[in-house]
């Protein structure tokens, strides 16, 4: 790297700067923007890990000592912040202040036979992002957000992701009616409905959907599902937290597979 690559910004009303600020402190200013921010040497080691290469590298004078300062591109553009300018725009109390900007990728087409999971209306940044950490663990490829879902490429659900994006297709704005086209079964959960999931033979490929955390599965979702499964809560709770329903199922799909 030498140092014509590397871009030095001293002010707040710098154009670059103000983006950031809003990138890393605004949920939806991504599809604004057309790319995203990744912050925390464990988010950025696990893009550049699955091949994906930032368009700027941005280090504060302390984080400029990462080790991972060496993995960049040569391709990519780097700034360099103050401790005070970084700190100004973090949202991890603990950052190591550095952090990658990304194109945000060109939306796929819906693929209609793989792995998918469907959010309907999730809307807690930390549940959709633990729901996609445990389609990534379970071999599940494919995201379909419904409208009504947080934000995907948002910084709260990226944290929250702990680098699952980086593996997995995302697709944002689904109608529910699309997803009619889809060649996997759909499977649906209940909290008092359907069958017990551990007696069930469960479909693979298929598609998992969950629903919004009070009102769960909408209606036409779950007139199109082949499957609709609850789960075992001896311990008399009347419900559980969607993303730990998720964790489960998702488990219990990839248990049939081996």
């Amino acid at each position: 790297m030498t140092s014509s690559k590397i871009v030095t910004i001293t002010s707040r009303d710098n154009s670059f700067y103000k983006e950031l600020r809003a990138l890393a402190q605004e949920s939806t200013h991504y599809r604004q923007s057309g790319r995203f921010w990744v912050e925390g040497d464990h988010l950025c080691e696990a893009a550049l890990h699955r091949g994906w290469s930032p368009t700027v590298a941005v280090f504060s004078d302390t984080g400029w000592a990462s080790p991972l300062r060496h993995m960049i591109p040569a391709t990519s553009k780097v700034v360099r912040l103050s401790d005070q300018h970084f700190a100004a725009i973090s949202s991890i109390a603990s950052s190591t202040q550095m952090g990658f900007l990304f194109d945000l990728p060109v939306s796929p087409g819906m693929q209609l036979d793989i792995p998918t999971v469907v959010l309907d209306r999730v809307q807690d940044p930390g549940n959709v992002g633990s729901i996609l950490r445990s389609a990534a663990a379970f071999g599940f490829m494919q995201i379909l957000a419904l409208k009504g879902s947080a934000a995907l490429w948002g910084p709260k659900v990226l944290r929250a992701g702990m680098g699952a994006h980086f593996g997995l297709q995302l697709i944002e704005g689904v109608s529910p009616v699309e997803l009619k086209s889809l060649q996997v079964p759909i499977l649906v959960t209940s909290s008092h409905d359907g069958q017990l999931i551990r007696q069930q033979k469960l479909p693979w490929p298929c598609a998992w959907v969950f629903g919004h955390e009070g009102q769960g599965v909408q209606q036409l979702l779950a007139s199109l599902a082949q499957l609709s499964v609850r789960i075992d809560q001896p311990g008399g709770e009347e419900s559980l937290n969607v993303a730990a329903a998720a964790a489960i199922c998702l488990y219990a799909s990839i248990q049939n597979t081996t």
